[in-house]
């Protein structure tokens, strides 16, 4: 088995300078509640390479990972021996009713056509009091101004208002949606490249070399260089939503 997946664009992997930023993006939201999985079962729908998991791991009482791809729960079982991996449709989850004390769901929801029934099944598999953590992109900054997803990988991208209403209509309470935001130093490199995104967008887009200060500062990019917080929602760049199983 590979010791890394290959970048396709459906998910970030670690280890590749020129995808950081995108890595790094995702994995602050994993260190942001990895102290709310403290001593808990944890369940990952939609596990992805598996670093989040593992990450998860380390406060967590145990982590079951899923995820559909089967060439990705082979490389998490591999490289991941601390995390526990099964082969499984999200929609179908195949844990027991009541069974988990968290469910975390990073940057997944956006992938399914079913994501109503997908929380549905997260709501059923909590324990009573259970706590639910899904991460998705903002659609009004990821796709502004597009009747369909800019990644051709999402089915479905949503606002903070839409997220919150989903989770709230599957049957969860004290529904929060917080918002990922660009720190000042991340700022600081929008103003110097023109939008630090759409640099590296419009040279994915095009195939072009890699100005080396835009690999430089890319691979220089780190958690610490973000900032979750709850206020203004929809100027984020990701969402997360936090809520309870009643």
């Amino acid at each position: 088995m590979s010791s890394s997946l290959p970048l396709t664009g459906e998910r970030t992997v670690p280890g590749i300078s020129r995808e950081n930023y995108w890595f790094r993006r995702h994995e602050v939201v994993y260190a942001a509640i990895a102290a709310d999985c403290s001593g808990a079962v944890v369940l990952e729908a939609g596990c992805g390479e598996g670093y989040g998991a593992d990450l998860l791991a380390g406060t967590a009482r145990s982590v079951l990972a899923l995820d559909y791809d089967v060439t990705t729960v082979g490389h998490v079982r591999v490289r991941y021996p601390r995390v526990a991996v099964a082969r499984a449709n999200l929609v179908a989850l195949p844990v027991p009713d009541a069974a988990v004390d968290v469910v975390v769901s990073l940057q997944v929801i956006e992938h399914l056509w079913e994501q109503e029934r997908f929380l549905r099944e997260c709501r059923r598999v909590l324990r009573p009091g259970g706590r639910l953590m899904v991460s998705t992109p903002n659609r009004i900054t990821f796709s502004p101004g597009r009747d369909t997803p800019l990644n051709p990988f999402h089915t479905r991208e949503l606002d903070p208002g839409e997220l919150a209403g989903l989770v709230g209509d599957a049957g969860f309470d004290d529904v929060v949606v917080q918002g990922l935001h660009h720190g000042p130093r991340l700022r600081g490199l929008d103003d110097r490249h023109g939008g630090l995104i759409e640099a590296q967008t419009e040279l994915a887009l095009s195939g072009a070399p890699w100005p080396a200060a835009l690999a430089a500062d890319v691979a220089s990019v780190r958690c610490s260089d973000f900032v979750l917080h709850g206020a203004d929602p929809g100027s984020s760049l990701d969402l997360l939503v936090t809520a309870s199983r009643p």
